[in-house]
């Protein structure tokens, strides 16, 4: 995945990067977006990923919790299925772009199994944020393999 800047119309239509398609199609499922509980912007992922969501806070949590409950009214009483037209736009909700302050600009940066949808100057402002944290803290990955040493 990638970070994209594509325009949204006047009626909230704005075309999803062609990479999230492919990966959506190839899934043979639809997406789904909500507003992130934790920052300006709108989340977006596979159906699929949204209902293994839902069994991990099933699982952690006291059926009739009040977490469990403010979990899910947040995450999937919010959460609205999309299709693509034919040239492979979505329309977002008034709701969604509200939430993410998106206007005629979004930007699309994808988080491995999911994807953000961001107006482009909070996503500067937050990249910038991310970077400078990432690199003061400078984090270790083990990516090698087994015995191997970078």
């Amino acid at each position: 995945m990638d970070t994209i800047y594509n325009k949204v119309d006047s009626k909230g239509r704005v075309s999803l990067p062609a990479d999230y398609r492919a990966i959506v199609k190839e899934l043979g499922t639809e997406i789904v977006c909500y507003r992130s509980l934790i920052s300006p912007c709108i989340e977006g992922c596979a159906e699929d990923l949204l209902e293994k969501l839902a069994a991990e806070i099933e699982d952690s949590n006291d059926f009739f919790s009040q977490a469990q409950d403010d979990l899910t009214n947040l995450i999937f009483g919010d959460a609205r299925r999309f299709t693509f037209d034919s040239t492979g736009r979505i329309v977002l909700s008034e709701k969604l772009l509200t939430h993410a302050g998106i206007t005629d600009t979004a930007v699309f940066v994808g988080k491995g199994r999911k994807f953000q949808i961001w107006n482009p100057e909070n996503w500067a402002a937050e990249e910038n944020r991310i970077r400078a944290e990432v690199l003061s803290k400078r984090p270790i990955l083990n990516v090698r393999k087994t015995g191997e040493h970078i």
